[in-house]
């Protein structure tokens, strides 16, 4: 799968395809659906499928300080992508004069000059342009005229409450802890990245070392708590139960997330790109009256972790 970086990255000649736009962040079923709507269109026509996407995120730039905590990173989400079977994700930085184009004129820019788009799909709150003006509606009359197709998919449902997926309701599942929810949102558990970095090293006094994981920046970060989950390192995933919060127990203000790898004692992970998954959640941040009560909670916690890991990975 081709990365493009702004527009000058796309190679001299390209020729027709099919695209699809939107920050995509999280890539959730809802997602998932268009996306998927949209290479089969191009498997359709024969021609390639194109992802178009913004750094940063636009509320950023139209309303700065707004930029939501996010679901995924860039490169996580072009990983998604290319599983789906996308041929190209296109990230288009999003600045303050871009964000003035007309929708006509981001039309011309991006579908008909650069792209030279045969077919668009997206949902059917699809908006762009200044102020967010065009709609899939004024999308497919500009295709008249440009000579491209629009089709448009029907938004994806959560059973229990009819809502339409969305990044919205991802992070909100998130923020409250819900990662069991954020998890049939995003049709996979929501994942958390950054750098192992040194910590107080109390857990390894205590038994249980973990791995302290400075997140990536804007990055949305469950509840405080200790969840049961994975983490990935140099291509290996490990159960492990995780940690959110600013450790009670010690009088912490500084909010960390922390991960012990069950039954590996072995690792030496720092300064390695980690990736920390959220499965289930087991228990809120609690302060013991000893630190011997809060070691027997810390192996319960691991039990619990090891069962629910199994459980769900099964």
């Amino acid at each position: 799968m081709q990365r493009w970086r702004g527009l000058e990255d796309i190679p001299e000649g390209w020729g027709r395809s099919v695209v699809t736009i939107g920050s995509y962040d999280g890539v959730h079923r809802g997602h998932q659906l268009i996306i998927g709507k949209a290479v089969e269109r191009a498997r359709e026509l024969g021609v390639p499928a194109v992802v178009v996407t913004f750094d940063p995120h636009p509320s950023e730039v139209v309303r700065p300080g707004s930029h939501p905590p996010l679901l995924a990173p860039h490169h996580r989400r072009a990983e998604l992508m290319g599983e789906l079977g996308v041929d190209a994700v296109l990230v288009l930085p999003f600045t303050s004069e871009f964000s003035k184009l007309s929708p006509a004129d981001f039309v011309v820019k991006v579908l008909v000059d650069k792209l030279h788009a045969r077919s668009v799909v997206e949902g059917p709150n699809f908006r762009f342009g200044h102020k967010a003006a065009g709609t899939v509606e004024s999308l497919a009359e500009l295709g008249e005229t440009y000579d491209y197709d629009v089709l448009v998919v029907d938004l994806v449902e959560r059973a229990e409450s009819g809502e339409p997926f969305s990044s919205t309701m991802a992070r909100r599942l998130v923020a409250e802890g819900d990662v069991r929810g954020a998890s049939e949102v995003l049709g996979r558990p929501h994942r958390v990245e950054g750098i192992v970095v040194r910590g107080a090293q109390r857990g390894r006094e205590l038994g249980f070392p973990t791995a302290n994981v400075d997140t990536l920046p804007h990055t949305a970060v469950p509840a405080d708590g200790v969840y049961a989950g994975l983490l990935t390192a140099e291509g290996e995933a490990m159960p492990a139960a995780l940690s959110v919060g600013t450790n009670p127990q010690f009088n912490g203000t500084e909010r960390t997330v922390e991960a012990h790898v069950i039954d590996r004692f072995d690792l030496d992970l720092y300064g390695l790109h980690v990736a920390v998954d959220f499965m289930e959640y087991i228990r809120g941040q609690e302060k013991f009256d000893t630190l011997d009560a809060l070691k027997a909670r810390m192996a319960q916690d691991v039990e619990e972790t090891r069962r629910l890991v199994v459980q769900t990975e099964g």
